[in-house]
């Protein structure tokens, strides 16, 4: 009898490894959604000033629609953990959201302002829906799908560096686009100029997520889910339990959570225009020192992903929150001494050089840190395997995903109660208003001062998170003399299975030469 096929290749290796493409491409779909959520940064000047909705009413929507975002991430786990197709687990969920965010993000930047007045909001609402559902499904893949990709301790990090790498690229780029290109080329916010970035941002990020597709293609299969486990009975209600028992998981979630609150105020476009268009008084640097730090800030990255290979990814984060935070201190106290625009680079001199140094550290610092937490969700849902024998690694990226975007998603109310206060109630501040102290304020604490307590508050929850270097490779010994004892037990009852059909057989063809003897 031939050995029936088991539910896939299962690997008797402690360690399954990916190649180092397939760890690039894959990257490429954290920065697909990247590119959406950037994009996003700019459906303020269109909602206000293109579309004509309140300030404070797109402020608000945003922030509940980011709330609903988080609502919808345990939903999104349940079912990831259950989908089993032909296709894999992870590729048909990666290829549906997408399509979804394409289809919303251009219709949001596009068809709005066609409404009548009354239907705006409405429309607005319902557009962030089917958007926040996207965004959701592509995102979730992204932190799922690190369990299949490697578990290797030397590749794992590798995620990072590649993500970081395209992570700070795309802002960069992204920002020299929107403020020096388009803005050079239409003047200010028009409707042409959304027309453009709406379009292109689409096209890019339709062809990151194929290659995203293309790179887990063969990864995306039984042999690495867990422990060789087929189907994993999960419930709605286990997730309380696991939240609540799973250390790592809690520590990881106040930590990841703090840094992208802090972290999503830098990228506000309402934010770059206060601080680079106004307190520095050139809008444009806010491109051009983007391409100024990325030759620092891939060295921080490289470096940072060495560190965490070397010495595990915990102890990269630790240090390099540390480095975050206290760079953006120096630089904060420095713009409330000094005149902000000295800072600028029409005059080179001490000033503008400490800013460019302070300013690299913390930029790339806020690419690398949030890069370095994804591969750790794999740790975490490693370690759950681990402790509970299950793998349900779409319930773990979404209970991490739920907190991370109930925290984040008081960033656009935020921003827009500061502005509000401050007398911008109407639209939000251009390169044109003049600099008051509520904007030095305001503008201040957005892109430097949240971040520092986004990086304090990282710091001391990693002071009691458990996966060291040490215990992942415990971790991942222990599972793999788990998934050898039941391949082993497979084993041993295939072959008694064998040996019955065998004895079988050949009683069958005992049974057969008496009757043809008598016969004869």
């Amino acid at each position: 009898m031939a050995r029936p096929e088991l539910e896939g290749d299962f690997s008797r290796e402690k360690y399954h490894t990916a190649k180092i493409w397939q760890i690039a491409f894959f990257a490429l779909n954290n920065s697909a959604t990247n590119l959406f959520l950037f994009g996003m940064g700019f459906v303020t000047y269109y909602a206000t000033g293109v579309a004509g909705l309140a300030v404070m009413t797109v402020s608000t929507i945003l922030g509940l629609m980011r709330v609903f975002d988080s609502i919808t991430d345990p939903i999104l786990g349940f079912i990831l953990d259950k989908t089993e197709t032909k296709f894999g687990k992870f590729r048909p969920i990666m290829v549906i959201g997408n399509i979804v965010l394409l289809v919303t993000f251009l219709l949001m930047f596009n068809v709005l302002h066609l409404f009548p007045q009354n239907l705006q909001f409405v429309v607005f609402v319902l557009l962030q829906f089917f958007y926040i559902l996207g965004y959701t499904m592509q995102t979730t893949v992204t932190r799922a799908a690190q369990t299949v990709l490697t578990n290797h301790p030397r590749q794992r990090p590798m995620f990072s560096i590649f993500d970081a790498i395209f992570t700070l690229s795309l802002f960069t780029f992204g920002q020299i686009y929107a403020s020096q290109y388009l803005i050079g080329k239409y003047g200010d916010f028009t409707y042409s100029y959304f027309i453009e970035l709406s379009f292109t941002f689409a096209a890019v990020g339709l062809l990151f997520t194929v290659l995203a597709v293309f790179a887990i293609r063969t990864k995306d299969r039984k042999e690495f889910y867990g422990i060789a486990e087929i189907n994993v009975q999960t419930r709605f209600r286990d997730y309380w339990p696991v939240l609540k028992r799973n250390r790592a998981l809690q520590m990881l979630v106040i930590s990841a959570a703090t840094d992208k609150f802090a972290a999503m105020f830098m990228n506000q476009q309402v934010v770059q225009v206060m601080f680079f268009g106004i307190l520095l008084g050139n809008f444009a640097l806010s491109g051009q020192i983007s391409l100024i730090v990325l030759v620092p800030s891939l060295i921080f990255i490289f470096a940072g992903v060495r560190y965490a290979q070397n010495l595990g990814l915990r102890r990269a984060l630790v240090l390099f929150s540390y480095v975050g935070a206290i760079s953006f201190v120096l630089l904060f106290i420095m713009m409330l001494v000094f005149d902000t625009k000295s800072f600028a680079f029409d005059d080179w001199g001490v000033l503008s050089i400490a800013f460019l140094v302070l300013y690299s550290f913390g930029r790339a610092i806020s690419s690398l840190t949030p890069s370095i937490v994804i591969p750790m969700i794999g740790d975490v849902s490693d370690y759950e395997t681990y402790t509970s024998g299950r793998y349900i690694p779409g319930m773990i990226a979404t209970l991490f995903s739920f907190v991370d975007k109930m925290v984040s998603s008081l960033t656009p109310f935020v921003v827009g109660a500061m502005v509000s206060m401050i007398g911008f109630a109407d639209e939000f501040p251009t390169v044109t208003d003049e600099q008051t102290t509520g904007i030095l304020w305001v503008g201040l604490m957005c892109m430097l001062g949240f971040p520092i307590l986004g990086w304090v508050a990282s710091i001391i929850a990693l002071r009691f998170y458990p996966l060291t270097k040490e215990k992942m490779s415990e971790i991942h010994e222990e599972m793999n003399n788990t998934k050898n004892f039941i391949l082993d037990a497979r084993d041993r009852k295939l072959a008694e299975e064998q040996v019955i059909e065998k004895k079988a057989g050949n009683l069958k063809e005992d049974v057969e030469q008496d009757e043809e003897d008598k016969h004869q």
